[in-house]
């Protein structure tokens, strides 16, 4: 297995090289060379594993060989021994053609857990064994920024600094970064949206004497590793009802802002998952919506909505699947994004757009239809959702033909976004964990929405100063 950019300025490199790039030198994002296809038998052998075990079996397929068998496997069984669910990524049946899959049950109580406690054990591995010293540097919309200072705290030749938008992320999410006290830690409030956050990371990153320089490493979706870890679990949740109800094929509705999670599951289908439609489900910022109903790609006006995580306009792995939907051409890539960079807006039109509408649904889901959601699904099945994963069964709804079993993507637990759940006059338990960060101390840096400013914070935290 090698790894190439969709821009295809990178020579094919080896798993490890690609872990430690994360964004393509050339400013592309990696992707596998080619994409390893599992025949039917092995899916049949795989339905018996458990989540631990599958995961060493798809990793088995990307990794080269090269983390000795026994170092990946204490990799894994130490990623997810903090779970608080033996399956790590449960099913829930919550009516006849309609699943939940739960992902919620790592340590920040968010789906980014199940990547990111791997790629800090990773990086905590690559920095022990390989004597590298290691800046992790990363934007979030709430999630990622929490999981991953939850996997490198604390750890030896390990530096993390996360961008998150100030007053944009939760009160928990924002307490769960912030709360941290470990001096590896520096947690910027940046003044401006998620998008400001993540272009100046993109920047940041594509300043290779920057880069090189500071020892940088990437901790978002940009880095192909986050998605191979997250295409284990549509493998999991296919199994899982597959056995319950004997389904040769499901659906997935999948809550997204970044195209990460759902690009995850186009994967898992291109390496022989049997899917049907990949429905993507956004909210008030539903840029891939119209992408993927119109073939036109254009930011709009930023909306801050009750689904704080996919309040994005500008994806950072859409390029990830232009670039497969478009034939594999990195020369035609490169045009297009230069022509985004310069007109804000990619249009696809016939056969392209026909395949993209083949693939994927979409539906944005507008704020009361939200909170109708939770609304309605903790009356009939007593189940609450958060207002992320209540978009995605919004949209499962939507598209609920009766052809396909939906199993519908659970993000977040709901303690991480009470918020919304007030507004329906339910009152929810907190776990102890979210409960006790109420109590703790703040570490956060306000900073200017300036590249200038973000430089300067981050070359005092490298220094020690």
């Amino acid at each position: 297995m090698e790894y190439i950019s969709t821009r295809g300025n990178v020579g094919k490199i080896g798993f490890i090289d690609a872990f430690m790039m994360g964004l393509g030198d050339d400013g592309g994002l990696l992707v596998p060379h080619e994409i390893p296809v599992v025949s039917a038998e092995t899916l049949q052998k795989w339905q018996e594993l458990s989540y631990q075990e599958l995961v060493l079996a798809i990793f088995g397929l990307y990794t080269n060989g090269e983390i000795p068998e026994q170092d990946l496997k204490d990799l894994v069984n130490a990623s997810y021994s903090t779970f608080r669910d033996p399956e790590i990524t449960p099913v829930r049946k919550l009516k006849d053609d309609l699943y939940l899959l739960e992902l919620f049950h790592g340590p920040t109580f968010a789906f980014k857990d199940i990547a990111l406690q791997f790629m800090g054990q990773l990086y905590t591995y690559v920095a022990t064994k390989h004597n590298k010293k290691i800046h992790i540097l990363g934007a979030t919309s709430g999630d990622t920024g929490a999981s991953a200072i939850e996997g490198v705290k604390g750890k030896e030749g390990i530096k993390i600094c996360i961008l998150h938008p100030h007053g944009k992320v939760s009160k928990v999410q924002e307490l769960q970064m912030t709360t941290v006290q470990d001096d590896n830690v520096l947690n910027l409030s940046v003044d401006g949206n998620f998008d400001d956050c993540q272009r100046m990371i993109k920047e940041l990153f594509a300043d290779l004497d920057f880069k090189a320089s500071h020892h940088l490493a990437a901790i978002n979706s940009i880095n192909f590793v986050r998605i191979m870890a997250q295409t284990v679990y549509y493998f999991y949740a296919y199994f899982q009802v597959a056995k319950q109800t004997g389904a040769k094929q499901v659906s997935f509705s999948v809550p997204t802002g970044n195209f990460g999670d759902i690009f995850a599951g186009y994967l898992a289908k291109r390496m022989g998952l049997p899917v049907g439609k990949l429905i993507l489900a956004t909210n008030e910022n539903n840029i891939l919506e119209r992408f993927i109903l119109e073939g036109v790609y254009k930011p709009g006006e930023f909306r801050a909505t009750y689904s704080p995580s996919m309040d994005i306009q500008v994806a950072s792995n859409f390029e990830r699947y232009l670039y497969y939907v478009l034939g594999e051409d990195a020369a035609q890539i490169r045009t297009l994004m230069e022509q985004f960079k310069k007109d804000g807006e990619i249009v696809i039109s016939g056969e392209a757009l026909a395949k993209v509408q083949t693939e994927f649904g979409a539906h944005g889901v507008q704020g009361q239809e939200c909170l109708n959601t939770i609304k309605q699904y903790e009356a009939s099945a007593g189940y609450l959702l958060d207002p992320h994963s209540a978009c995605g069964v919004a949209a499962a709804d939507k598209y609920n033909s009766g052809q396909d079993i939906i199993v519908s993507l659970a993000t977040a637990h709901p303690a991480k976004f009470n918020e919304a759940i007030e507004l329906i006059g339910i009152e929810q338990q907190f776990p102890e964990q979210i409960s006790a960060l109420f109590e703790k101390p703040q570490r956060q840096t306000r900073v200017d929405g300036s590249l200038q400013s973000i430089v300067r914070e981050l070359e005092a935290f490298y220094n020690g100063k």
